[in-house]
């Protein structure tokens, strides 16, 4: 079967940012929806009309992936607004409760990426947002997609957000 939207494919892949160092492997094949919305768009431009077997590398800059880096996305909140045990690499979806950054979206999973005494830094940025990346991917499997599968446009939870800013278990897999 070729691949053309609605279809569902498998995945493995190896990803790795501009320099080569490994960001992600994906050895275990992976099912995404595609004509929807669990690939980039250079991802499935790219698996367009291919089959079982084909294998490609593709250089996605960040426009391509997971978006520039937004500076605007970072915030300052003080730490009484945060659990007691805050710590650098925790994530909140949205911001907290009291939060003072009432300007920044609330639709974003925050990253501290820094705590201080009195306050934490928070960023909404998707970690490898402003990061060009090479994918080298592999087709497993290809197949229909359901009916349940087309009426949701996915196979389950976006695996590459661009817009939630998910965090990076759930957005690399």
């Amino acid at each position: 079967m070729q691949i053309s939207a609605p279809c569902v494919v498998s995945l493995s892949w190896r990803l790795e940012d501009a320099q080569g160092q490994l960001i992600d492997e994906l050895s275990e094949p992976l099912e995404f929806f595609y004509g929807g919305d669990d690939l980039f768009t250079k991802v499935e431009d790219a698996l367009l009309g291919q089959e079982i077997g084909f294998e490609s590398s593709l250089a996605l800059e960040p426009e391509d992936a997971f978006g520039e880096y937004d500076s605007a996305l970072v915030c300052f909140e003080s730490r009484a607004v945060l659990p007691e045990n805050v710590s650098e690499g925790m994530q909140f979806e949205g911001l907290p409760e009291g939060a003072a950054s009432e300007d920044m979206p609330a639709d974003r999973v925050y990253t501290v990426t820094e705590v201080y005494p009195e306050h934490v830094v928070l960023d909404g940025n998707h970690p490898l947002a402003g990061i060009g990346l090479r994918m080298h991917l592999k087709v497993r499997d290809v197949r229909e997609a359901s009916e349940e599968e087309i009426e949701a446009g996915s196979v389950g939870e976006a695996v590459f957000s661009l817009v939630s800013g998910a965090p990076p278990d759930a957005s690399i897999h």
